[in-house]
C-alpha cells in the first residue's frame, strides 16, 4: 500500500494538516478498515441543513500536454473567516473531490455528445464523520466539441432520490445562467431537511418562466432512502444477488464492474443496503478512481466499484478470494466457489420465494425497495433477532453479550452453523456493541420486524395447541 500512498500524495497535491491529509485518510481506510465505515449512514432526523457545498468540477488542460486535470471552477457557499483547523479540513475535502468526480482518469477529449450520469461517492474523515458527494456529470449546453463537467453537492445526509431531484433543478438553471443557481441553492440551504414522510417546498424565480414551487419529499421509510434497487435487479438475477449478499455477510472482497458511473454507484449502494440493520464497516468505494485501483489488491475486506475500462488491470492484479461481478453481462468473472453454501438452505429458499412474488407487477420506487429489502431483513430476524434476550446487564446498565447461549438458542443446526460464523464478523460486533451500550432495544424498523415475527410465532403455537 506504500505505492498507493505515494500516488495519492502525487495526484491529490493536498497539504498535510495536523489531523492528517485526506489522501492519507483514504490510504488508512484501505489499511485499517475499522475506520472506514462509509456505508453506515445514520438515520437523519428532520431539521438539519440539506448540504454543505455545491461545486462545479471542470476539466482543465495540464500544462502543455494533452491530459486534463479535474478542477473546481465554482463553489457555493464560499467559506470566509475560518479558523486554521477548519480551513485545513476544507482544503483537504475540496482537494480530494475532483478525483472522485472524474474517476476515469485524465485522458479526455472534447465531445459533441455525452450521456448524462448521476452517481455518488462517500468520504470518511479521520474522526469517522462522513460526507456524501451527489454528482451529475453532463455535457454543458453549447455548440461544437466541449468537455463534460460535474455538478457535485456535498452533504452529510444520505437520501439519494431527493438529491437527484435537486441536481435536476441545478442542471435546469445552469442552462440559463450560473447566477440563477445561487438563489435556488441559498433557499435550499436555509430550508430545514424534512422528517421522514414530510415535504419541504421551495420558492424559486426563473427568468422567462416566473416563480416556481419545488416540492422535495422525503420517503416515509427512512432506512431505505439512500438506495434504489432497480439497477441491481436489471443487472443480476435473484440467485446472484443472494450470493453477493452471502459474500458480504462474511465480509469478503467484492468488486463490481460496469461501464456507467450511475450503474456502479447504484448497484454497490444497493448491495450494501441488503445488510440492514448491519453496516459495512470496511473499505467501501462506489466508483474507484483510476489512481486507487491498487485497492483491489488489499488483503482486508472491501466492496468497490470499478469501471469496465479497467477490467484487465483488475484481472491482472494479485487477488485472493474475490467475488468479481460483471454488471454489464450479469456474470461472475471470479468467485470463491462456496457462495451458494454460506446461508442456511431453507432461508435461502425463503428469500428467493419472497423476491419472486409479484415481480411483474408495477411498483413505485419505495414499494420496490421494500419488496427487495424485506426478505433480507426477515433473514436477520430469523437468525439473530433474539439478540436482545442474550445481553445481560449489570446494575449500572452496561450490557454483556452471551455469545454461546445466543447461538445455542437456535434449534436449526443449519442456522446455528451460520450464526456461529456471523457473530465473528465486524458487522455483528459493531451492532452488538451498540446494543450493549443501550438499555433498551432501538425503536426502529428492525425491532418492529422482530416484534412482528415473535407475535406470529406465538399465534402459531396457540393455533397448534388448539388443534391438539
Amino acid at each position: 500500500m506504500d505505492g498507493l500512498g505515494r500516488r495519492l500524495r502525487a495526484s491529490l497535491r493536498l497539504k498535510r494538516g495536523r489531523g492528517g491529509s485526506l489522501q492519507d485518510n483514504l490510504r488508512d481506510a484501505v489499511k485499517e478498515p475499522e475506520r472506514a465505515q462509509e456505508h453506515c449512514l445514520p438515520p437523519f432526523a428532520g431539521g438539519q441543513h440539506f448540504f454543505e457545498y455545491l461545486l462545479v468540477v471542470s476539466l482543465k488542460k495540464k500544462g502543455s500536454g494533452a491530459d486534463y486535470e479535474p478542477t473546481i471552477t465554482y463553489q457555493f457557499p464560499k467559506r470566509e473567516n475560518l479558523l486554521r483547523g477548519q480551513q485545513e479540513e476544507e482544503e483537504r475535502l475540496l482537494g480530494a473531490i475532483p478525483l472522485f468526480c472524474f474517476p476515469d482518469g485524465n485522458e479526455w477529449a472534447p465531445l459533441t455528445e455525452y450521456p448524462r450520469e448521476t452517481f455518488s461517492f462517500v468520504l470518511t474523515n479521520v474522526d469517522g464523520s462522513r460526507k456524501i458527494g451527489y454528482c451529475r456529470r453532463l455535457l454543458p449546453a453549447g455548440r461544437g466539441p466541449r468537455l463534460p463537467k460535474v455538478y457535485c453537492i456535498i452533504s452529510c445526509i444520505g437520501c439519494f432520490g431527493l438529491f437527484s431531484k435537486i441536481l435536476d433543478e441545478v442542471e435546469k438553471r445552469h442552462q440559463i445562467s450560473m447566477a440563477v443557481i445561487y438563489p435556488f441553492m441559498q433557499g435550499l440551504r436555509e430550508a430545514a431537511f424534512p422528517a421522514p414522510g414530510k415535504t419541504v417546498t421551495l420558492k424559486s424565480f426563473i427568468p422567462d418562466s416566473g416563480t416556481e414551487f419545488i416540492s422535495l419529499t422525503r420517503p416515509l421509510d427512512s432506512h431505505l432512502e439512500h438506495v434504489d434497487f432497480s439497477s441491481l435487479l436489471r443487472c443480476l438475477r435473484f440467485e446472484q444477488i443472494l450470493q453477493i449478499f452471502a459474500s458480504a455477510v462474511l465480509e469478503r472482497r467484492i468488486i463490481f464492474l460496469a461501464e456507467g458511473l450511475s450503474t456502479l454507484s447504484q448497484c454497490i449502494h444497493a448491495a450494501a443496503a441488503l445488510l440492514y440493520p448491519f453496516s459495512w464497516a470496511h473499505t467501501y468505494i462506489p466508483v474507484v478512481p483510476e489512481r486507487l485501483l491498487d485497492t483491489v489488491c488489499c488483503p482486508t475486506p472491501f466492496m468497490v466499484g470499478v469501471q469496465m475500462r479497467f477490467q484487465q488491470q483488475v484481472m491482472d492484479s494479485p487477488m485472493e478470494e474475490v467475488l468479481l461481478v460483471n454488471l454489464c453481462e450479469g456474470t461472475f468473472l471470479m468467485s470463491v466457489g462456496d457462495e451458494k453454501d454460506i446461508l442456511p438452505p431453507k432461508l435461502q429458499d425463503d428469500i428467493l420465494d419472497s423476491l419472486g412474488q409479484g415481480t411483474n407487477e408495477p411498483q413505485t420506487s419505495e414499494q420496490l425497495n421494500e419488496h427487495v429489502s424485506g426478505p433480507f431483513v426477515q433473514f436477520f430476524v430469523k437468525t439473530v433477532g433474539h439478540y436482545a434476550s442474550y445481553i445481560k446487564r449489570e446494575a449500572n446498565g452496561q450490557g454483556h453479550f452471551q455469545e454461546r447461549a445466543f447461538y445455542k438458542a437456535l434449534t436449526s443446526k443449519a442456522n446455528r452453523r451460520f450464526v456461529k460464523k456471523f457473530v465473528k464478523t465486524q458487522l455483528f460486533s459493531l451492532f452488538i456493541q451498540e446494543a450493549e451500550k443501550s438499555r433498551n432495544p432501538p425503536a426502529g424498523y428492525f425491532q418492529q420486524k422482530i416484534l412482528e415475527y415473535e407475535e406470529q410465532k406465538k399465534q402459531k403455537k396457540s393455533r397448534e395447541k388448539t388443534v391438539k
